[in-house]
């Protein structure tokens, strides 16, 4: 497929969710508003992760009265990031962008995301002036979360970046090569290279209903930051190595302190040698968890498992 960017070229809007009965409505109606004043070709494909509410069938309604509105239902509960990915696969736009379906990041911002790419852009990502509805603690949290995969990151990711881009067809074609068994979606984006252009924007309150991310020290956000962490810097590994000398040089110190705490009678070798034998446990432990981390990234791409599986769709060909 030709990389064509002018106002006849196609775009692909993704939505991955579950269970967003509540917004769809407001959701489409925005949408095809903001495509009827671009005036260009669209299709928004809309990549069902087994929602047990409503939602299916307000979309089958929808798609039913709109051929640009199409459904990828996937065969069981698989994740966000591997629903893009479906998505990504079906899409036939020269530009596909993808984003959540809660409103939080409103639709209205797309205009101005497909100007960049026209200008010559492959990565148009959207960064965030300010996050309405979310608690100071989770906006700390998240920017510290950035800080840290980014200190020895082989990549920069931009802070306050999340998942509201759009990538090129050239873009989405490469990183549909990618073979990833935990895709971070928001790294390996930038990790492919080519033009990339920011576009600001500020965040909104959900539209209705509730939250369907987990709180920040649930078992969703701990994975989405190991994903990160472990997908693009060593460091962890490096760490280690770091323990390791540490509680070598710590070892030794000690041994001698508590060789001399005994040759004067202080009589504290036993409790020395208890701190020492926890210290290099601790440090064993932990060493042995993060190199558990790696192993089992291997582990999971060596099984060569499909990321997804689709049961069925709506409005393809």
């Amino acid at each position: 497929m030709t990389d064509a960017r002018n106002d006849k070229s196609m775009i692909s809007l993704v939505f991955s969710f579950r269970n967003e009965a509540d917004v769809l409505e407001e959701l489409i109606a925005r949408v095809t508003k903001m495509f009827a004043g671009v005036g260009c070709p669209y299709e928004v494909i809309f990549v069902n992760d087994l929602s047990t509410d409503d939602s299916l069938k307000i979309l089958e309604k929808h798609a039913a009265a709109n051929k640009a509105i199409k459904i990828i239902n996937m065969s069981r509960n698989f994740g966000v990031s591997e629903c893009v990915l479906a998505g990504m696969k079906y899409a036939k736009g020269d530009a596909i962008i993808y984003m959540d379906t809660d409103l939080q990041d409103p639709p209205e911002v797309i205009p101005e995301m497909i100007e960049k790419w026209r200008e010559g852009a492959d990565l148009v990502y959207t960064r965030r002036l300010s996050r309405d509805g979310e608690t100071a603690f989770r906006l700390w949290a998240t920017k510290v979360a950035y800080k840290i995969i980014n200190f020895r990151s082989e990549i920069e990711l931009p802070i306050e970046a999340g998942d509201f881009r759009l990538l090129s067809r050239r873009a989405v074609d490469k990183l549909l090569t990618l073979e990833e068994s935990q895709p971070y979606l928001r790294g390996i984006t930038q990790w492919i290279g080519f033009e990339r252009a920011e576009v600001p924007y500020r965040r909104q309150p959900r539209a209705a209903g509730e939250t369907h991310f987990p709180g920040v020290f649930s078992r969703g956000p701990v994975k989405t930051f190991v994903d990160g962490l472990t997908s693009f810097s060593m460091f962890p590994l490096h760490l280690v190595l770091y323990a390791g000398l540490a509680g070598t040089a710590l070892g030794a110190g000690g041994l001698v302190l508590t060789g001399l705490a005994a040759l004067i009678g202080w009589g504290c070798a036993v409790a020395g040698w208890v701190f020492f034998a926890l210290l290099l446990w601790g440090g064993l432990m932990s060493g042995m968890g993060i190199l558990g981390l790696y192993i089992s990234r291997i582990y999971r791409d060596t099984r060569n498992r499909p990321l997804y599986i689709v049961k069925d769709t709506v409005n393809f060909d």
